[in-house]
């Protein structure tokens, strides 16, 4: 996996300084928090990823497949 170095947070930052971690979310569109020198999480910003979350009736297997049909025209 490749990962931006821009994008590296080490997780005592993210504890001790979780405000400038989103702030660095919302100007990439995504973080890597670090933990014990391996990534661990990541910290996404909903609105950089357009990420669309099924309906509350709607069946997340359901949901994915039609986003998959969709990327297959694209």
């Amino acid at each position: 996996m490749l990962i931006d170095t821009n994008k590296i947070v080490s997780m005592t930052e993210a504890n001790q300084n979780f405000s400038n971690v989103v702030r660095l979310a919302e100007e990439n569109g995504s973080v890597v928090i670090f933990k014990n020198n391996v990534p661990k999480y990541i910290l996404l910003d909903i609105d950089a990823c357009r990420l669309e979350l099924p309906k509350s009736d709607e069946r997340i297997e359901k949901a994915a497949k039609r986003k998959i049909s969709r990327a297959k025209w694209l």
